[in-house]
């Protein structure tokens, strides 16, 4: 496999991992998301605001409405995370 193709399938094995754990395994339910973004993402939840930042984040992924980000409200989030990565780094320049 190429390396894109790799990294598609990491995304794809990353949200089965966590999704299904209390419910629907097609969907992340506020609790998965939360276990998720500790253990994929620890850098970007700050410890004394983790509820009101994961109440926030699952409000503004979903999209449909069902308290709940199934796997193309998660790739929108993966996918804003890095571009907005990519801007970052573009705008540090190199090193």
């Amino acid at each position: 496999m190429t390396e894109l193709e790799t990294a598609m399938g990491m995304i794809i094995d990353v949200f089965a991992r966590y999704s299904g754990v209390e419910g629907n395994k097609q969907s992340l339910t506020k609790g998965e998301l939360k276990v998720l973004m500790e253990k994929e993402l620890p850098g970007f939840l700050q410890s004394g605001r983790d509820k009101d930042m994961v109440d926030k984040l699952l409000k503004d992924l979903d999209a449909n409405g069902d308290a709940e980000v199934d796997f193309n409200e998660f790739i929108v989030f993966v996918a804003a995370l890095t571009s907005a990565c990519h801007k970052f780094f573009q705008q540090a320049g190199p090193k």
